[in-house]
């Protein structure tokens, strides 16, 4: 069995499977921890901050509660808990594959973000499992996006996280994942698509392909059968891991995968439309346990829904 390393405090003030954030103080001439707050995060009024102090949501590093009046003191470290207050529900459960002492296997449903980001703060697949099993020290070994769906690797013990996490930067943890997407009669399968991948700066979220300098992104495309005259069902091995990498490759081959909002082209925001989920699944992940030297290996439960057509 592995041993646990001990909880840090900050860890330990886990609010409801949510974990607080850190903010420096650093030197300045604000009279209060209000007002640093207040010119730090612009964005948000004084008098949320001022209601959220009152409360007791923000605190010192030791758990004490900071109150509004509290005077200003440079060179430490404060928490305050994240709040959104019109969070949108993800009506899907997060099916659990896997658990022992040292990992937590999910199979992520289409939607529901891996970490708290942006819109989603507890409507993540962190905060659920925090909340479902109070462990503070969860936390992801690698992400989904938001999405797709399948498998996904969360590690519960902070002693044997970096021997997981070492796997993923070793390239040793095998993913397959499968797709619904175009279908080009001109294209021989199986085929390996190679290309660098970078964020263009309009719009920031979206990536883009380039192939005059060396690729950063592989992937290993495989038919599995096709299921029109335009549509098919692929079996895709990523040998890297960019981000939207299965996404871009499809797309730039003219095959962009069903219901994909941000490629070929970037689709006004209309919000979830919960029927049409992007046609992409993480399928299975497989590797040698870094502790016990067995070959292990999880697979997802779900289904592509146009997979069946």
């Amino acid at each position: 069995m592995s041993r646990r390393l001990k909880v840090d405090q900050p860890a330990k003030l886990m609010r409801d499977g949510l974990s607080p954030c850190k903010v420096w103080l650093p030197a300045g001439d604000w009279p209060l921890v209000l007002d640093f707050l207040a010119a730090r995060f612009a964005m948000i009024s004084r008098d949320y901050w001022h209601e959220r102090m009152q409360e007791g949501s923000v605190l010192w590093l030791d758990g004490t509660p900071i109150a509004p009046d509290m005077a200003y003191v440079a060179q430490r470290r404060l928490l305050y808990y994240r709040e959104l207050l019109h969070e949108s529900p993800i009506p899907f459960a997060l099916e659990i594959l896997h658990v022992d002492d040292d990992l937590i296997v999910v199979d992520k449903p289409h939607f529901l973000p891996t970490n708290p980001a942006g819109r989603y703060v507890m409507q993540t697949a962190l905060t659920r499992l925090k909340q479902q099993f109070n462990e503070p020290e969860i936390a992801p070994l690698h992400r989904l996006d938001r999405e797709t769906a399948g498998v996904l690797l969360f590690s519960r013990n902070p002693t044997t996280n970096p021997l997981y996490n070492r796997l993923f930067a070793l390239r040793q943890m095998e993913k397959v994942y499968e797709a619904v997407a175009g279908y080009r009669s001109e294209l021989a399968f199986p085929l390996q698509r190679q290309s660098f991948l970078y964020k263009r700066e309009k719009p920031f979220f979206v990536m883009a392909e380039r192939h005059d300098v060396a690729p950063n992104a592989e992937t290993r495309i495989e038919l599995i059968r096709t299921l029109s005259d335009d549509t098919a069902h692929y079996r895709l091995l990523p040998k890297t891991g960019q981000q939207h990498q299965l996404r871009v490759h499809l797309s730039a081959l003219g095959i962009s995968i069903l219901n994909d909002p941000f490629y070929p082209d970037l689709q006004p925001d209309k919000g979830d439309d919960f029927s049409q989920p992007l046609q992409l699944l993480a399928r299975s992940i497989a590797f040698t346990d870094p502790i016990s030297g067995e070959r292990r290996a999880f697979v997802s439960r779900r289904e592509l829904v146009n997979a069946a057509l």
